[in-house]
């Protein structure tokens, strides 16, 4: 009978050294919260694999997750990570990133793609097709009647939020903001951020134009849910998308980047709303 095993030797008399996990922790002088092993994940449209990476204006963008020779990507849509942060140029290196919507093989993309990334996106277009066939991956709905799906005033699909004197597009209802932390099994918290126990915000109407880059828009009001009347520890908790359980853990690492994007109303106009919720509401009610 072998006595290899419990020797801690090879079979040539060397000692065995046992590999030692390492653990992930997030630098003080990160520029992001992200663990690095935390960032993958998948496109809703197509199902591929994406990095999530944040950009230097605090924006996320979505990376294709393998580098590629610079030179078979078009000058425009080559990106380097530096830091954690990704850049929208090219580094000087023979390799760069991609975004990943050039590549999507659910979107259309008007530019013209070199042979190299036209391969790529068929690669990524059969492996798209392997998840529908097997029922992984559901396509979404074609927008068929734009006035039956357009989400209604009382529940925006995109509110913007007031806080920290700031106002924010939310990617999602109000209701539905998911906590971005981790958890011990390193998945991603499951909590909203609107917790019942939690003060809650309030729907009110502010003026449209803040005087900045707005002077073709017209003088009117707009509905923000507003959490300025809040302290400024759960303005915090919001801005950092957090639960308040993960409030409260400041060691805790992020599984995701925060979904906030800093309203532009120029760009952002199909997001304004000019009536509350609860008139919509009380209006339905009366109409049944």
């Amino acid at each position: 009978m072998s006595s290899t095993a419990s020797s801690g030797r090879r079979w040539d008399g060397t000692p065995t050294r046992p590999h030692r996990q390492r653990t992930l922790r997030v630098a003080p002088d990160s520029p992001t919260r992200l663990v690095r092993s935390a960032q993958p994940g998948r496109c809703r449209d197509c199902g591929n694999r994406i990095d999530w990476y944040t950009r230097a204006d605090n924006r996320p963008v979505s990376l294709h997750p393998h580098e590629l020779d610079a030179s078979a990507v078009p000058a425009a849509s080559r990106w380097h990570v530096g830091s954690g942060i990704a850049h929208p140029a090219h580094d000087g290196t023979p390799w760069c990133r991609i975004p990943h919507l050039a590549l999507c093989p659910a979107r259309t993309d008007p530019t013209p793609l070199t042979p190299q990334i036209a391969a790529l996106r068929r690669h990524l277009a059969l492996h798209t097709r392997r998840l529908l066939d097997t029922g992984t991956l559901t396509p979404p709905a074609p927008d068929t009647n734009p006035s039956a799906t357009a989400p209604e005033p009382c529940r925006p699909a995109r509110p913007v939020v007031l806080l920290l004197h700031t106002r924010y597009l939310a990617a999602q209802p109000v209701d539905t903001i998911q906590c971005v932390s981790q958890t011990r099994r390193r998945h991603r918290c499951t909590h909203p951020v609107l917790n019942p126990s939690a003060p809650a915000g309030t729907w009110t109407l502010v003026p449209a134009s803040t005087g900045r880059r707005q002077l073709t828009l017209p003088d009117g009001l707009m509905v923000v849910y507003d959490l300025t009347h809040l302290t400024y520890a759960e303005q915090l908790r919001w801005r950092h998308q957090r639960c308040p359980h993960h409030a409260a853990a400041p060691g805790a690492a992020d599984l995701a980047l925060a979904e906030w994007e800093p309203f532009d109303p120029l760009l952002h106009h199909q997001h304004v709303h000019t009536r509350l919720p609860t008139t919509i509401r009380n209006h339905r009610r009366r109409q049944a």
